[in-house]
């Protein structure tokens, strides 16, 4: 039995690319990633975010103009 590196290269060169599991292993990290976009687009395209009334996002934009200006806004009534 000859169990030369030369013999061994040339028997593993008779194969199909199919049949290494390195190659499967390196195609299955971008076809993951493509299967996660698509994910994520039905979600986005399902399931859209909602619009927020002007009065919910008061606290953000005042803590936005504070931090800006360094001044506090006075809480306004409704009269």
């Amino acid at each position: 039995m000859n169990t030369s590196p030369l013999t061994n290269a040339s028997a593993s060169a008779d194969k199909p690319w199919w049949s290494f599991g390195m190659v499967w292993m390196i195609i299955a990290g971008p076809a993951v990633v493509v299967v996660a976009a698509f994910g994520t687009l039905y979600l986005a395209i399902t399931i859209p975010d909602p619009v927020l009334p002007t009065e919910a996002m008061a606290p953000a934009i005042q803590a936005r103009n504070h931090a800006a200006t360094g001044v506090v806004m006075q809480k306004q009534y409704k009269k």
